[in-house]
């Protein structure tokens, strides 16, 4: 799709490219009710649709499917952009098309949610993109929460269950030629090196007990098993194993 030149009928090696003093006068006029210039204005936006749409084309959408998607989303954001803010038309259409195209592909999702928490979590969305508009920068959970009279955790649910799944095998970025991917930033907190060694600290450390002792320790750490039950195992009292079991413990500590 990244090398893709025909989508909808539309040869984007073909479309007009404007600058930014252009866009702003085009803007004026399109505010004004000139249809044409609208059009025009559009067209010479559509790359910045082709740009967003690409990030999503390892979902398996048909890209002109995206594109369609992701052209309402640039009209939204001609309908509402205000030039009084001072800033570029695409830093704010961008996130714009890129909230467009992902409601279409929640909308389109085959993992079920609530509608109860779907409605809270549009509803949060809304709430977003009109504080991002009055604050001029992205709102935190909590002003979202705020703006809805809910509560943070219910805003946090909500978004949190619309969230598109995600492959562990999907590259992140590239090193050097290598993809690193997903599952490899991943943190393993079973797994970790610190438990690894702590392991073989251990194990080394049963291997400098008494047979005794070493078989008195698993018994009760890896089989579960009472004192009372040891003793009777072994037969010796329940005394005899207490004392061997905190003399093992005792040195194992020091050992480890």
């Amino acid at each position: 799709m990244a090398n893709k030149v025909e989508i909808c009928g539309v040869n984007t090696a073909k479309l007009p490219r404007y600058k930014d003093k252009e866009m702003m006068e085009m803007i004026e006029k399109v505010k004004a009710g000139d249809e044409e210039v609208r059009e025009e204005f559009i067209k010479g936006n559509l790359r910045l649709v082709l740009s967003v749409i690409q990030r999503f084309n390892n979902r398996g959408e048909n890209p002109d499917d995206l594109f369609q998607v992701g052209c309402i989303g640039l009209i939204k954001a001609l309908d509402n952009f205000d030039t009084s803010h001072g800033v570029k038309f695409s830093t704010y259409a961008v996130p714009m098309i890129i909230g467009e195209v992902r409601r279409y592909l929640r909308d389109n999702n085959s993992i079920r949610v609530s509608r109860s928490l779907r409605d809270t979590a549009y509803k949060a969305l809304q709430a977003k993109e009109k504080l991002s508009r009055d604050m001029l920068r992205e709102p935190t959970v909590t002003e979202i929460a705020k703006e809805l009279d809910l509560k943070r955790e219910d805003v946090v649910l909500a978004l949190d269950s619309i969230q598109d799944p995600i492959s562990l095998f999907e590259p992140v970025f590239h090193d050097n030629g290598d993809a690193v991917y997903v599952m490899d930033q991943v943190k393993d907190m079973k797994n970790t090196d610190a438990k690894w060694i702590e392991n073989i600290s251990l194990s080394e450390a049963m291997k400098k007990l008494s047979p005794r002792e070493r078989n008195i320790l698993t018994m009760r750490f890896f089989e579960g098993k009472t004192q009372m039950e040891v003793a009777e195992e072994i037969s010796i009292s329940q005394a005899q194993v207490s004392r061997l079991e905190k003399n093992a413990l005792k040195y194992m500590r020091k050992y480890v």
